[in-house]
């Protein structure tokens, strides 16, 4: 049950009538020999802690240990309650508990890291906010993570999810695909339609460098979290529609991989460069690290 790429998962989903969680819950099942009801109790776990860190960014006053972000979860959430919001209650929520899962993730709270700190707040704020949208159980959520697993895994075999080697857009980008193949399996989309909306994921932000201020896990990337919810929704529903992805995804990935290489070190995470670089962003050092 082992797959490498997009196109060996594609083939096996074929040929045993797979859904993509189908075969990642069996994958892992062999892989750490255990028996799949165990497998699925410890990603249960892992929703848990996902739903409890969007629960405690809008109940508590946090404040990143750097102090550039905290509270803008609560704000964004109340201009939804006060109906003020105008990308209607799905993206909207989702963009709110993104950024809160980052606020806690920098005040030092208990996140997922799915697939990484500077993007932990993508998967669980979509997956919340379809849940709460369509009256989802958490069964259905806990197979949707087995599929963003999946998708994650196959970027980390032939390229990577880490920042500092490859960009924002293999952490953010990454994090992306996976919540949008995860959407598209829990609205009953089949695994081409899964892929595709991974593969326009990485595709839509391309090239997105990392350049975190003061070299923190806080300011762009809470921004950037909301911006991976909206992707992830919008590349989901355009695969659902039936709109392919013209490259495959394992050559997306590829390309992504090569993007990320051919960036300057700048641009990777060293806070040398972009918004980090401005004379804001080093003035915020300063003030931060004296």
């Amino acid at each position: 049950m082992e797959f490498y790429s997009g196109k060996d998962l594609l083939n096996m989903c074929e040929e045993h009538k797979y859904k993509i969680s189908d075969l990642m819950i069996k994958s892992e099942s062999l892989t750490f020999g255990k028996n799949e009801e165990d497998i699925i109790k410890e990603m249960n776990r892992s929703y848990e802690v996902m739903k409890k860190a969007i629960e405690k960014s809008l109940k508590e006053d946090l404040k990143s240990m750097g102090g550039l972000i905290g509270g803008e979860a609560k704000t964004l959430y109340s201009n939804i309650k006060n109906k003020k919001n105008i990308c209607g209650s799905l993206v909207s929520k989702a963009m709110a508990y993104g950024m809160g899962v980052l606020e806690v993730n920098a005040s030092m709270g208990l996140i997922v890291a799915a697939p990484t700190a500077g993007s932990c707040g993508i998967i669980p704020g979509v997956f919340r906010a379809l849940q709460e949208e369509y009256n989802l159980d958490d069964e259905i959520m806990v197979e949707g993570l087995f599929n963003a697993g999946a998708i994650g895994m196959i970027i980390s075999r032939n390229a990577t999810v880490s920042g500092a080697e490859g960009g924002c857009q293999a952490e953010t980008g990454s994090a992306a695909a996976m919540a949008a193949s995860a959407v598209c399996e829990i609205m009953g989309g089949s695994p081409k339609q899964c892929l595709d909306a991974a593969a326009i994921s990485i595709k839509n932000i391309m090239g997105l460098i990392c350049d975190p201020i003061a070299g923190l896990v806080e300011a762009p990337c809470q921004k950037r979290n909301a911006i991976g919810v909206a992707n992830a929704f919008i590349s989901a529903e355009m695969a659902l529609a039936g709109i392919d992805s013209l490259i495959p995804f394992d050559e997306v990935v590829a390309a992504m991989y090569k993007v990320g290489k051919s960036m300057p070190m700048e641009l990777r995470e060293t806070a040398l460069g972009g918004v980090a670089a401005s004379e804001t962003g080093c003035n915020l050092c300063s003030k931060i690290f004296g």
